[in-house]
């Protein structure tokens, strides 16, 4: 089924030019096209409704999307963002995931051990910093100047704790903005329905539709202990979503590869993709076969499985996407179409013309290395807490050390409290999903760059994975957040000096991980951005902003309307009801209601619009992303995309791409008749009937 859906997408999109079609497009706030949407849907978005919606809208940094949606810090969610604190502040006896959380009180809302809400504040244009600071550079010493220019910039933004400033290479490189976010640390859990009806349907429903799941969740940004004052904020719309009315989604689209070179995606079609599904395939087999010990191991597991299945078919349609050869078909004659109109001008032929097949070089460069690269340092640890945070401690104490221009990017002085917040969070850790999947790790390790591997050796001896596992998980103290504290307060002596295994082990493959991160970055990533920026430079002077940039989880702005769409030759309806729903649901996993819903099945009017598709062009960052109206009020909730959609990485068609909503009405009758949360409803301006 995927296969034959994919196919649709992809032969509509072999008639795309090289510029953005209708809808197309994750658009940076301060070049959107309102004569575009002014054009298509007759509404014209002027500088302080954009203002209005930028800050309005979140950044979560577990990868989600959210929206301010009181004066009084309540943030609006997806349950599956939202997940990972539902987790950490679950136990054995008290299971939010499974039960459902209210907090009928502020002095009920608890905080989330590791969440981060941003909101952008400023946007300034460094191009000419940046590319001033590595003009005329290649290799290491363009690595090392572009790494210093970003840590001077964000440095001398970032003078408080409450700042979070960012570099953002948009175009490739053709331009560089400077972001600048109000920093939340203190994020609190208000409400989260069940996981059952929140991902019903669970993985078999997962990037299709139609779909009927409460993938909703709300938290409270609070400051000096008390609920932060967020405005503006979204107001919530009277009338809901409208067949055929324009919709807005701002949200922070993780990223997307439709600007990059052929030999770029023919790297990630044949070795990246394929790769990474073939070991998240095998972790998931293990994690599934520990879930089934019991309902405490299936709890322990719930967040990695969930996070491994929507992993694994996002990355399966992603690569059907790049073996369709007609799509590929496609992307080649964009890219000859390129360089072609760069050959059409000798200047820029003089500029830019070579960029292309030196980034095919260092693409090939990358593949004699790239499982080393993957295993010592991009993969590392594969999940496990206790190593993550034994490698975060031996990093940040050496790269303490050097000044903060040559330091790691992820270790610069602007991101510290990020990485204190990281390593001093209470979150729970689980010595048998630790010992499982550091076992795993090792295992794979081991297979991928052979016994006889020096950093093999040095972390195996003669011992096996599971051994090694074992005994740096159980003879660990890293759980305890004053031995860590301890270690980062004493540097590097203190890291060398220890003898928990955990850091032994992190200490023994940080020196191997960093020499391949270093060839990695002054052989390929170096190139790339080099060339990538030529490229940009080649798009700018030929198209400027008519292209929406790549994402790269920062904050943009998509249009479309809502509409259904054609697949398999069947008209799919753009909205789902709770009558829907409960013709589903069957009582077995996973299409199987909790008792609250079959509870409240008489006093919910079965018409009540739940779920709903819009054209917007949105990808994996953009989950909790509000879905607004003309007025800038919220008519919906992102969650997913549909089946079309998994090619969105490389291409997008607006005829059958649809993100996949949860209907503000649906939302609120769940709260009214459902849940009984009348403190929230108030707090939205929903006040009972």
């Amino acid at each position: 089924m995927k296969r034959s859906c994919c196919l649709v997408l992809l032969l509509a999109v072999v008639a795309a030019p090289l510029f953005a079609r209708a809808d197309e497009g994750m658009w940076t706030f301060n070049h959107f096209p309102s004569d575009a949407v002014a054009k298509k849907y007759g509404f014209k978005p002027t500088q302080a409704w954009l203002d209005t919606v930028r800050l309005g809208s979140a950044r979560l940094t577990e990868g989600c999307s959210g929206s301010f949606v009181s004066p009084d810090g309540l943030v609006m969610t997806n349950h599956h963002c939202a997940h990972n604190c539902i987790a950490q502040l679950s136990t054995a006896k008290k299971d939010l995931s499974k039960d459902g959380f209210v907090a009928r009180t502020l002095a009920d809302e608890p905080r989330c051990p590791t969440m981060e809400v941003n909101r952008l504040t400023d946007i300034r244009d460094v191009t000419k910093d940046v590319q001033g600071a590595t003009q005329g550079l290649q290799g290491e010493p363009f690595e090392d100047a572009q790494r210093a220019v970003f840590a001077r910039l964000e440095t001398a933004c970032a003078t408080r704790d409450d700042l979070r400033c960012e570099v953002v290479t948009l175009y490739q490189g053709g331009r560089y903005d400077l972001y600048t976010y109000e920093r939340m640390q203190d994020v609190r859990l208000v409400f989260a329905p069940e996981t059952a009806i929140a991902a019903f349907g669970g993985d078999p429903d997962n990037f299709e539709f139609p779909r009927y799941d409460l993938d909703v969740s709300f938290m409270r940004v609070y400051r000096d202990g008390k609920p932060a004052r967020t405005e503006p904020y979204f107001r919530w719309s009277k009338g809901g979503p409208k067949d055929g009315a324009v919709t807005f989604v701002p949200g922070n689209p993780g990223s997307t590869s439709r600007m990059n070179t052929l030999a770029q995606l023919a790297y990630q079609r044949d070795h990246s993709l394929p790769e990474n599904l073939f070991w998240r395939s095998e972790l998931r087999g293990r994690l599934q076969e520990f879930a089934r010990r019991g309902p405490e191991f299936a709890r322990m597991s719930e967040e990695r499985l969930f996070e491994l299945e929507n992993a694994i078919k996002s990355m399966k349609g992603g690569r059907e996407a790049l073996v369709e050869p007609a799509f590929w078909a496609q992307l080649s004659d964009n890219e000859r179409a390129l360089r072609a109109k760069v050959g059409q001008d000798a200047k820029l032929q003089q500029q830019y013309g070579d960029a292309w097949d030196a980034s095919a070089k260092a693409m090939d460069t990358l593949k004699t290395f790239r499982r080393e690269l993957r295993m010592l340092e991009q993969m590392a640890g594969m999940g496990s807490q206790l190593f993550d945070v034994a490698a975060t401690l031996v990093r940040a104490t050496e790269e303490a050390g050097k000044p903060n221009e040559q330091r790691l990017p992820e270790f610069s002085e602007a991101n510290r409290p990020a990485t204190e917040q990281f390593l001093f969070n209470p979150a729970p850790m689980y010595p048998a999903l630790e010992e499982l999947v550091l076992g795993f790790y090792l295992t794979r390790l081991r297979e991928d760059l052979s016994p006889d591997h020096p950093a093999v050796k040095a972390v195996l001896g003669k011992d096996s994975p599971e051994v090694v596992a074992k005994r740096a998980v159980r003879g660990s103290q890293l759980q305890t957040v004053a031995v860590r504290r301890k270690l980062l307060a004493g540097g590097t002596a203190a890291i060398a000096a220890s003898k928990d295994p955990m850091v032994i082990l992190a200490r023994t493959l940080d020196g191997p991980a960093r020499e391949v991160r270093k060839r990695y970055e002054n052989e390929v990533a170096a190139v790339l951005k080099r060339n990538g920026e030529r490229i940009g430079h080649a798009r700018f002077d030929l198209y400027g902003t008519a292209v929406a940039p790549d994402a790269t989880f920062t904050p943009r702005l998509s249009y479309g309307s809502v509409q259904g769409y054609t697949a398999n030759g069947k008209q799919v309806a753009p909205f789902t009801t709770v009558a829907g729903l409960y013709a589903r649901a069957t009582g077995q996993e996973p299409f199987k209601l909790p008792p609250s819903w079959l509870r409240a099945k008489a006093k919910l009017p079965p018409e009540t619009p739940l779920n709903f598709v819009t054209s917007n062009d949105i990808v994996g960052g953009n989950s909790g992303s509000p879905i607004l109206d003309a007025q800038a009020e919220i008519v919906g909730l992102a969650f997913d995309g549909n089946i079309q959609s998994l090619g969105g990485d490389y291409g997008f068609d607006a005829a059958v791409n649809r993100a996949v909503a949860v209907d503000s009405r649906g939302i609120e009758a769940a709260l009214r008749q459902v849940y009984g949360a009348e403190r929230l409803l108030k707090e939205l301006g929903l006040s009972t009937p």
